[in-house]
């Protein structure tokens, strides 16, 4: 059968899928936790090479030689090929999950690699700590009280729930007069150099599934460090989320009470002109503050009701339908017909 090149089309190759285990492995940590009696254990995926025991490697910041490996079934391993998971014993503190790792040729170059890659991750986190703001407006910021910021220290039982808590807590956004930084962040108990830190840093340590190691809870109590633990990410969210909202600074908005208006003008020595009037919506409310309109137009602003008297006593406030006597303070430019509008601030609730 005979067809033209557009009625046909070229069989899709094949794709090779095949790994070279004849070489040093490198791979990536799926997962790694502090255990108590094995040191730091990583769960790591082979993706090329051969991943033996006695093999010097590093993973993200940590580095060592593998002490010992363990299948899926926990039985003890000597050698891994590519694409298989397996648990390695030997490294020096506890990797990411994502990290990758690579086999080197000794020890000395382990080291080394993972202190190169420690720096470059020391200053990745330092620029993200830094205040999203221009120098144009750094120094009026600070000195308007414009910037608040919330520390924080996270510890976990496993480095990928550290990593999921951490990102979902930088994604929250409660506007640009807030911030949030995670100061530091690991695997394993709170330590008595967590408290420290978070003494100097004025910041609240976050455990997730975990709890602080023998006598560190004595020292966060006498330090006076918050210290909060949670085994849902969602309910720390929560909290946090509560805590940067209660951190802004509060939004006020003007509410009316009421209007009256003006029928006499009484001349007082005490209180200057009193304005005899009719109150013809909500109440008016000693104390409150005021403003006066003539035609719409506001003449006379930031004022407050100074006294307010129902025919020779004083009154706290007058309702709808009641005349009243009102006087504005120092602010005696009144005339017949002219409105009192009376207001408060009130607090404006965070959505």
């Amino acid at each position: 059968m005979t067809c033209s090149p557009r009625s046909c089309s070229r069989p899709t190759p094949a794709l090779d899928l095949r790994a070279n285990p004849n070489k040093d492995a490198r791979g990536v940590a799926i997962e790694a936790n502090l255990d108590k009696g094995r040191g730091a254990v990583a769960t790591v995926l082979v993706q090329s090479g051969t991943l033996h025991v006695g093999d010097n490697m590093v993973a993200g910041t940590a580095h060592g030689r593998v002490r010992a490996m363990f299948d899926e079934d926990g039985e003890s391993v000597e050698a891994a090929t590519p694409s298989r998971p397996v648990q390695v014993l030997g490294l020096s503190s506890v990797p990411r999950a994502g990290d990758t790792f690579l086999v080197t040729e000794d020890d000395r170059t382990a080291r080394q690699i993972a202190e190169k890659r420690e720096a470059a991750d020391r200053n990745a986190q330092l620029a993200k700590r830094r205040k999203r703001i221009s120098l144009e407006d750094f120094d009026q910021a600070v000195a308007e009280g414009k910037i608040d910021t919330l520390n924080l220290i996270l510890k976990g039982d496993v480095s990928g729930a550290v990593e999921a808590l951490e990102d979902s807590l930088l994604k929250i956004d409660v506007g640009e007069d807030v911030q949030l930084r995670v100061i530091h962040r690991g695997v394993g108990a709170i330590t008595q150099n967590d408290v420290n830190l978070a003494t100097v840093d004025n910041a609240i340590i976050i455990g997730f599934n975990v709890k602080p190691a023998e006598r560190v809870a004595e020292l966060a109590d006498r330090e006076g460090v918050d210290m909060r633990f949670y085994s849902v990410i969602y309910a720390a969210i929560d909290d946090i989320e509560l805590a940067l909202k209660g951190m802004l600074k509060p939004e006020y908005e003007e509410v009316q009470l009421g209007t009256a208006e003006v029928r006499e003008i009484f001349k007082s020595s005490k209180f200057g002109n009193i304005a005899g009037s009719i109150v013809r919506s909500g109440l008016i409310r000693r104390n409150a503050k005021a403003r006066v309109l003539r035609n719409g137009v506001v003449v006379g602003d930031k004022l407050t009701i100074e006294s307010l008297k129902r025919f020779k006593d004083d009154a706290t406030e007058v309702r709808e339908g009641f005349e009243c006597g009102i006087g504005l303070g120092s602010f005696n430019d009144l005339q017949l017909e002219d409105i009192i509008e009376t207001f408060e601030m009130r607090e404006k609730p965070r959505v």
